[in-house]
């Protein structure tokens, strides 16, 4: 951002150049194979597009999908939360610039996810899993580009940039109340 912009945040906006993500994903738990046949690629396009909208330099990212019993124990370490969570999402250790190759991608984070919870939240929910899962390698890219929710504006610019990425995917709105879709 430049001394020019009106916004008083520094987080990235939308850029007319899509960046390169150098994305690392690992299956911990063959569990998501039955999500989906290719989990990586999944992954990789719902990280590439909402890079591509909202983060305008090239970024490393790694995406983890683990099991509950992992997560619950990063949960728990890390934010002193001693539960399974659908998706956490760690932002790098404070890189010095001087470490950063000159026109490398700068590191933006690590994304872990949990298999139980995301397939039982799937399911309460009604929607495939696959689904959920893009939603929630959105919604984790988004908090480690600086989006947030815990107050209810943030909560809502946030939902409405994940609709955005989404809709783009062919996912519908994860939001909708699907009471809503069967009365019309």
């Amino acid at each position: 951002m430049n001394d020019d912009d009106s916004n008083d945040d520094d987080r990235p906006r939308s850029s007319s150049s899509a960046a390169a993500v150098d994305l690392t994903v690992r299956v911990d738990d063959p569990g998501w194979l039955a999500v989906a046949t290719d989990p990586e690629a999944a992954v990789e396009a719902a990280a590439a597009a909402t890079l591509a909208t909202f983060e305008p330099e090239a970024v490393e990212l790694s995406v983890v999908l683990s099991d509950d019993a992992t997560v619950r124990d990063l949960n728990r370490d890390h934010r002193g939360k001693d539960y399974a969570t659908n998706v956490l999402s760690f932002p790098p250790a404070f890189v010095p610039s001087e470490f950063v190759e000159q026109g490398g991608a700068r590191p933006l984070g690590d994304i872990i996810l949990a298999l139980g919870t995301v397939l039982r939240e799937a399911e309460e929910q009604g929607k495939p899993a696959i689904d959920h899962l893009r939603h929630l390698v959105v919604h984790g890219v988004l908090h480690l580009s600086g989006y947030d929710h815990e107050t209810e504006a943030e909560a809502e610019e946030m939902e409405d940039l994940e609709r955005t990425v989404l809709a783009g995917l062919g996912v519908p709105d994860p939001y909708a109340d699907p009471d809503d879709a069967r009365a019309a």
